[in-house]
């Protein structure tokens, strides 16, 4: 189970600000995992807020038809609208994009509307450190989903997914510090590490030794084009990333989660999960669009084809 703010996702293909057209689409980092477990074979429940319009239709459209279960979404009555963000390519690989979802439908998400879903029953609840910096009452919902799912023995994910335009570092770390009581498997990237800890200064082997020994079980830090560790009480473990020519990054760290979560819901040890979880992002890298090129389980050994393979 996982919940968060998904929102249109209108996609440009120059400079905004020289007009030409949009790809519409839906975007968020909860439902992009969702969507790539659910490609991947799992079964997936996403809650949220959307607002009562043609946007919030497509959101709850589009997830439905990647398989997710929507059952317990909420399509708010009260005015709020869908949020929405833009993304404009502005140098190579590197992505400006602009939100638009203060006051959205999404941010207004509280506990009543995911606790529910919550009881219904889940293996893993996946979280980011995206939907607390919307609103306090997102905030909340996110810390009592977290305490209830490790009380009941589910396994708590966080990605801190840290958002400059949504909060700032010392903000971040306020509310994201007391998470990690909460927290069973902690994924975030090198430059995340400091806003989980009292100590910001602290190089990467205290940091991760911090977090283990304040409860986390498994700290697995992402790191782009030079692959990945995972740390836990026994020891590290590393993985390359697969080697593929980028073409758009958004996305690849949503893609990595939903790849390392599905080796775990599998029952595979920590170098097939960091492998699967590599492969997952470089399909991500490989393609334009937040989720759109997330592969199937079958599609998962089409890397390890020759270069320039066609299948007929």
């Amino acid at each position: 189970m996982t919940f968060g703010e998904t929102m249109a996702a209108m996609r440009a293909h120059g400079a905004l600000r020289l007009g030409g057209s949009l790809g519409l689409s839906v975007a968020g980092a909860e439902s992009n995992v969702a969507i790539g477990l659910a490609r991947l074979g799992h079964r997936v429940r996403w809650a949220g807020r959307v607002g009562a319009d043609e946007l919030g239709a497509l959101v709850l459209r589009t997830l439905r038809a990647e398989g997710i279960d929507t059952t317990y979404a909420v399509t708010d009555d009260t005015g709020r609208p869908t949020g929405l963000l833009l993304t404009e390519p502005r140098l190579g690989t590197l992505t400006r994009v602009s939100y638009y979802r203060a006051g959205s439908a999404g941010s207004a998400v509280s506990p009543a509307d995911v606790l529910p879903a919550l009881a219904s029953g889940a293996r893993v609840l996946h979280l980011t450190g995206i939907t607390p910096a919307l609103s306090p009452s997102a905030a909340e919902a996110v810390l009592t989903a977290a305490t209830k799912a490790r009380d009941a023995g589910i396994t708590v994910c966080l990605d801190v997914n840290y958002r400059s335009r949504l909060w700032t570092a010392d903000r971040a770390r306020t509310v994201l510090r007391p998470m990690t009581a909460h927290t069973d498997l902690l994924i975030a990237s090198e430059d995340e590490l400091p806003l989980l800890l009292e100590r910001p200064d602290a190089d990467e082997s205290e940091a991760v030794q911090s977090l283990l020994a304040a409860g986390v079980g498994e700290v697995v830090i992402k790191r782009g084009a030079r692959g990945a560790t995972s740390f836990t009480a026994d020891g590290a473990t590393d993985c390359a990333a697969r080697q593929v020519d980028a073409v758009d990054l958004v996305g690849a760290g949503d893609a990595f989660v939903a790849g390392y979560l599905s080796g775990l819901l599998g029952g595979t040890d920590t170098p097939a999960r960091l492998h699967r979880a590599v492969t997952t992002a470089a399909f991500a890298v490989a393609t334009r669009g937040d989720w759109e090129g997330l592969p199937t389980q079958d599609e998962l050994g089409l890397f390890d084809q020759p270069d320039g393979t066609t299948i007929r």
